[in-house]
């Protein structure tokens, strides 16, 4: 008579919440984190280009938002000598590593979700789409 194995039981549910999964959509969900990612896999960039490429955010907001991503290692600040000084920010290996799945992630969004109408600053909404 041959002994069957009983396979161990996982370590966690697997209906549980992976951590990691939690930790980066907690991270990349954070309003403008996601997008001024997606916006630097084009390349680096300084503080102007930012703020006219993302539309709607502020300066502060902005400002906040680049530290963070500086912090947490997917963003690097280099201060260029002038004149005039410029300070570009782009990708750190880190963050060039996220953009395939940024990639993913907005070709999904493209195909499944309706596109929204985009409120203008006045509250109201404008005729374009997100």
């Amino acid at each position: 008579m041959m002994d069957r194995q009983v396979p161990e039981r996982a370590a966690h549910d697997p209906r549980a919440c992976d951590g990691a999964l939690a930790r980066a959509f907690g991270f990349l969900g954070k309003r403008w984190n996601g997008i001024l990612l997606a916006t630097l896999t084009h390349g680096p960039a300084g503080f102007s280009d930012l703020r006219r490429t993302v539309a709607g955010i502020s300066d502060s907001v902005l400002s906040d938002r680049l530290a963070e991503l500086c912090r947490a290692g997917l963003v690097s600040r280099t201060v260029r000598p002038g004149p005039p000084v410029a300070v570009v920010y782009e990708l750190t290996a880190s963050g060039t590593a996220l953009a395939p799945a940024l990639e993913e992630l907005t070709r999904w969004a493209r195909q499944n979700l309706p596109p929204e109408r985009c409120a203008d600053p006045e509250g109201g909404v404008s005729p374009r789409t997100c």
